[in-house]
């Protein structure tokens, strides 16, 4: 099971929406808060990040240049610039050319140009999962010099598409840049060193956790217990869930029980599963009691999310 694709997968709410950003020196663009999260890729040129002084914890400009990757977990205001001291304006409205997938600004004077695909990921920032929670607020992620390798050939790809739109590309973009943001968390993962990783990034290379959160993901109606679970770790029951709470950031069973919801909210807004199905596939032996822990999860009864979700 790939936990994290399947992460994301609960979280997210749409498809994602992006827009080709041109600046020429001297330029800046001053950008909201969105819903969900936020990124950039350095397609040409060089620019500078800047968070916004109320957006959270501070974090220091940061210097971009060509095949550099920014994602922003809360989708953070920020303004980005062709230097830190450069005078921000707020957001343009992105224009479409008919039939495209991707917007395009184009901003400031008549000097250097940056060329810049930005854009946000739609995710339940309301209930996220605890992998994404766990993520510094800004990721910055560099491609070039042979560093990661499968991120840079998708950013390599999408530059390419973009430069020299041709047959098939309005399908070929969209696709690469939600495939992006797995390479994007791939990566950050993959990086951390050993003895430092900590919370998912040491839990999803645990030998003992990582067996217990892949038998939770891939069968979560099962009856799993504290105890079946440890076996499957190869641990004590108390080592287990001590190792577990430490790296996951909750118990096994409340995490069991957050996956079973949110598999459960899934099917509701996804399909048209009956509810005595949905009840069944999120572990639960009855309507009644399913219904009971769902309602305490989402503060609504599963039909009235549904509806809901639907209307949204």
């Amino acid at each position: 099971m790939d936990i994290l694709t399947e992460a994301l997968s609960s979280m997210r709410t749409g498809r994602p929406t992006s827009v080709r950003t041109d600046g020429r020196a001297p330029w800046g663009l001053r950008l909201p808060p969105v819903a969900g999260a936020g990124f950039h890729v350095v397609l040409y040129g060089t620019c500078w990040l800047v968070p916004l002084e109320d957006a959270g914890d501070q974090v220091e400009p940061i210097a971009l240049s060509p095949g550099d990757v920014v994602f922003l977990r809360d989708g953070r205001g920020h303004i980005l610039a062709d230097h830190p001291s450069t005078p921000a304006e707020v957001e343009r409205p992105e224009q479409f050319q008919p039939g495209s997938p991707i917007g395009t600004v184009r901003v400031g004077g008549d000097g250097a140009l940056t060329s810049l695909l930005c854009g946000n990921y739609h995710l339940d920032q309301g209930r996220p999962h605890p992998l994404v929670r766990q993520l510094p607020e800004v990721i910055h992620l560099r491609t070039r010099h042979g560093h990661h390798p499968e991120l840079s050939a998708a950013v390599q790809l999408l530059g390419a598409e973009l430069e020299n739109p041709r047959i098939g590309s309005d399908g070929i973009v969209p696709t690469l840049i939600d495939s992006l943001l797995l390479y994007v968390l791939r990566a950050w993962l993959e990086v951390q060193p050993p003895a430092a990783a900590k919370g998912w990034a040491a839990a999803l290379g645990d030998s003992a956790v990582a067996p217990a959160l892949a038998a939770i993901h891939d069968n979560p109606s099962a009856p799993w217990t504290v105890e079946s679970l440890a076996e499957r770790a190869g641990l004590s029951r108390a080592a287990f869930a001590r190792r577990f709470t430490a790296l996951v950031g909750e118990p096994p069973m409340a995490y069991l029980t957050r996956w079973r919801m949110t598999t459960a909210a899934r099917l509701l807004r996804e399909s048209d599963t009956p509810l005595a199905a949905v009840a069944a596939q999120a572990g639960y032996g009855s309507e009644f009691a399913f219904a009971k822990a769902f309602k305490r999860e989402y503060s609504m009864a599963p039909g009235g999310y549904r509806r809901q979700t639907r209307t949204a």
